[in-house]
């Protein structure tokens, strides 16, 4: 009877254990994925003011 009782035990908490492990593994990924957005928003964001002075910049070329 102790043995059943001991393998329930540590049955349960490996669940509850695995449950916290993926959980913060899916905050950590979501965390990386906010910032990689964040930094794309910001490169694309760089490019458009860099396409703006450089159209400025060099009129001729743009054709206007």
């Amino acid at each position: 009877m102790f043995v059943v009782v001991t393998t329930v035990i540590l049955y349960v908490f490996g669940f509850v254990f695995l449950y916290g492990v993926v959980r913060l593994g899916v905050r950590h990924a979501l965390e990386d994925l906010e910032l990689q957005r964040a930094r794309a928003r910001r490169e694309e964001e760089l490019a458009a003011e860099r396409d703006r002075s450089f159209m400025r910049d060099n009129a001729f070329l743009a054709g206007s």
